[in-house]
C-alpha cells in the first residue's frame, strides 16, 4: 500500500486541502485500530493507494482511492473516537439482522459499517442505484466510486437538475425497489445523500448513506418511510415540481405490479 497522502503534492489539492486541515483530518478518523484495518484491506488487494478526502460528516469521511489496477474506489472511514453514535441504536434495535447490539461505542461502529454493507448488497441485488459494495473491515467500507474521470459526483442538494421528472422518476423507482424488492426503507432520504452523475447526456441519481435503512418489518419502518416522502416531497415542491406525501406513495405503488411480477 502506498503512504497515505498527508503533504501538499498538488496545487489543486494544496487549495481544497491545506496541511492543517489534513492533519485534523488525520487526527480524527486514522486511529491506531483504523491504520491497522486499512493496512489488512489494502494486503488483502481491495485498495492500493488512499487518496484524499472526498465528503466530510460527523460520524464518516469518505476518502477517494486507487486499486492496484488503477481503478477508483471510495473508501468510507466512520470515526471511532470524535463522533457520537448515540442516534443509531433507534436503527439498529429493532432490525432482526443485528439481534445482540454491543454496548461499546467501537463495536457500535463496526456493526453499523457491517449494516450499511448488507443494505448495499440487498440494494444492488434489486438493481436500485446505489455504490457497488466491494467490502468492509471494522469500521471502513470500500464501495465503487461515483463521478467522472476521477471527480467524485456531486449531490443533489449541491446542483440544480436539468430534468426534474426524470429525476422525480429515478427517485420514486428507488424506494419502490427498495421497498418492495430489498424489503428496506432508506429512513434519511433528501437532496443531501442523492448523487447526481453525468451519463450519456443523462443525469442519473444514485442513493448513498444507506446505513441507516431499515427494514420494512422495523417497529419505526412507517415513521421513517414517513419522513423519507415528506423529505422528496419538499425538495421538488421548492423545485417547482409539486408532490404531496400521498401523491408520491401512488406513483410507488403503481410501479409495485412490475417489480414484484
Amino acid at each position: 500500500m502506498k503512504s497515505i497522502e498527508l503533504e501538499e503534492t498538488e496545487n489543486e489539492k494544496t487549495k481544497r486541502f491545506p496541511k492543517k486541515k489534513i492533519l485534523k483530518t488525520f487526527d480524527k478518523v486514522f486511529d491506531a485500530e483504523t491504520l491497522n484495518t486499512i493496512h489488512k484491506i489494502a494486503m488483502a488487494g481491495l485498495i492500493d493507494e488512499l487518496e484524499f478526502v472526498i465528503s466530510t460528516g460527523k460520524e464518516a469521511y469518505v476518502f477517494r482511492a486507487k486499486d492496484k489496477a488503477g481503478n477508483f474506489r471510495a473508501v468510507k472511514i466512520y470515526k471511532t473516537i470524535t463522533s457520537d453514535f448515540h442516534n443509531m441504536n433507534q436503527y439498529l434495535e429493532g432490525d432482526k439482522r443485528f439481534k445482540n447490539i454491543p454496548k461499546e461505542k467501537k463495536e457500535i461502529v463496526k456493526e453499523w459499517t457491517k449494516k450499511e454493507f448488507k443494505n448495499l448488497e440487498k440494494l444492488s441485488k434489486a438493481n436500485c442505484c446505489v455504490p457497488f459494495p466491494i467490502g468492509f473491515k471494522n469500521n471502513v467500507l470500500i464501495m465503487e466510486f461515483i463521478g467522472e474521470t476521477g471527480n467524485a459526483s456531486k449531490t443533489l442538494k449541491e446542483i440544480r437538475v436539468k430534468d426534474l421528472d426524470n429525476a422525480y422518476s429515478q427517485i420514486t423507482e428507488f424506494i419502490a425497489k427498495s421497498f418492495y424488492v430489498s424489503g428496506l426503507i432508506h429512513a434519511d432520504l433528501s437532496e443531501y445523500n442523492i448523487l447526481v452523475k453525468e451519463e450519456k447526456r443523462k443525469e442519473k441519481l444514485i442513493v448513498i448513506d444507506v446505513g441507516q435503512a431499515v427494514l420494512k418489518s422495523h417497529p419505526k419502518a412507517e415513521e421513517f418511510l414517513k419522513r423519507d416522502l415528506n423529505n422528496i416531497s419538499h425538495y421538488f415542491t421548492k423545485k417547482g415540481l409539486k408532490k404531496t406525501e400521498e401523491e408520491i406513495r401512488k406513483d410507488i405503488r403503481k410501479l409495485k405490479e412490475k417489480l414484484v411480477n
